[in-house]
């Protein structure tokens, strides 16, 4: 049975996104300071050495990809290719056009239950990846998400986007891991059912 989990670099002030956030500027102003950990001095990223790796991994392991809407259309839907897998999108409006070049991503209408129901399908037995902010939250409203996996950034940025801002009520989680190391403390939780 394929897990979901979200990935999520985040600042110790809870800041997924710095200000600016834009289609123009995705991530906002200083974004790339929450993923130094994973990209190299000239900006590529690569799998980091020790046990930050196993997390670089698990990212790209995963079988499916289930975004928010907002997510996917800042980067163009990945240019169609999320590391090779399927991205499935909750969205009660059609997509753009341009979404029609791109065969591996799908647009679900009847509500984020389908859409990870469709890409735990699509995963067979790899975990489904989930990004966006607003999506997270939707799926965990919906008891949908299974795991949280948050690279905590040693920076305050101060504003931006936070990760957990609408939540309905609280959700106790389980720690299952916690790995420390000089550019992040990668956090990896199992939420409480």
């Amino acid at each position: 049975m394929s897990t979901s989990f979200l990935y999520m670099a985040m600042s110790l002030d809870g800041f997924i996104a710095g200000p600016d956030d834009s289609p123009e500027n995705p991530g906002g102003d200083g974004f790339m300071r929450l993923h130094q950990w994973m990209v190299d001095a000239s900006g590529e990223i690569y799998r980091p050495d020790g046990p930050a790796g196993k997390f670089y991994d698990s990212i790209n392991d995963s079988g499916a990809v289930l975004a928010g809407r907002r997510t996917v259309e800042q980067v163009d839907h990945w240019g169609g290719n999320h590391h090779g897998v399927p991205v499935f999108v909750p969205s009660h409006r059609p997509p753009g056009p341009t979404v029609a070049n791109y065969p591996l991503v799908t647009y679900v209408a009847d509500g984020i239950e389908s859409a990870m129901a469709q890409a735990k399908a699509a995963a067979g037995d790899r975990g489904v990846l989930v990004h966006g902010a607003y999506t997270a939250q939707r799926a965990l409203e919906a008891g949908v998400l299974d795991e949280l996996v948050i690279s905590q950034i040693p920076v305050l940025f101060g504003q931006g986007r936070r990760l957990f801002d609408v939540l309905p009520n609280r959700i106790e989680l389980d720690i299952i891991e916690v790995v420390d190391t000089p550019e992040a403390t990668h956090l990896h939780y199992r939420v409480r059912r």
